[in-house]
């Protein structure tokens, strides 16, 4: 019950894209699309502070750096034709969320958790032929449980991110080769997605 108190956390993400197609043609009439063959679990660390407004209530901002990477296929419509690219995106996270917790019920006490959060990526390679905008931002859900041990609480959590904004960099003028923008003009729009499961310790 103390006014505030601080904490950290670690555990894991898997961090996803929602991609729509432009259905651009190119000069020599290829038609590209895109799609994520698949997804690998990467490293979230952060920070947390902690305010209790009421006895069931806090007010949460926990700042967290998650390091990982999304693979693109893309897929020429006509021939099959295959390119594979990685993008790697690590983003430090700011995250302010409502935390409503239930009744203790001896040493456990579940609570869900809302809000929302903006995010930079300092991992962006600009010669890459699908670059993501350096920002981002939207909303997050999310559930754990408070286990009290003796001297602080474990917490394990998971949440659920969803990204309102368009990380699609569309202006790929500062690529040498005209050939490596149709990947780019393939594209309309890409928001974020991210699940993540944390190890909460305060």
């Amino acid at each position: 019950m103390k006014r505030y108190h601080l904490g950290f956390h670690i555990g894991l993400h898997t961090q996803d894209l929602i991609l729509a197609h432009s259905g651009a043609v190119t000069p020599e009439g290829e038609v590209w699309f895109a799609e994520i063959p698949g997804y690998a679990p990467g490293l979230s660390v952060g920070v947390i502070g902690d305010l209790c407004i009421n006895p069931y209530i806090n007010l949460r901002f926990t700042p967290t750096v998650h390091f990982g990477n999304r693979d693109f296929t893309f897929i020429e419509q006509n021939t099959q034709e295959k390119f594979l690219t990685s993008v790697r995106s690590n983003y430090i996270s700011f995250p302010l969320d409502i935390k409503y917790s239930s009744f203790r019920l001896n040493n456990f006490r579940p609570y869900m958790l809302g809000g929302v959060f903006a995010a930079f990526d300092v991992g962006r390679k600009k010669s890459n032929p699908l670059l993501l905008n350096g920002m981002d931002y939207g909303v997050e859900v999310g559930m754990g449980c408070d286990m009290y041990l003796p001297y602080f609480k474990f917490c394990p959590e998971i949440k659920f991110c969803f990204g309102l904004a368009n990380v699609l960099h569309k202006d790929r003028s500062d690529l040498i080769h005209e050939a490596d923008r149709k990947y780019t003009q393939a594209l309309s729009r890409a928001m974020s997605r991210m699940i993540v499961l944390t190890f909460n310790f305060e």
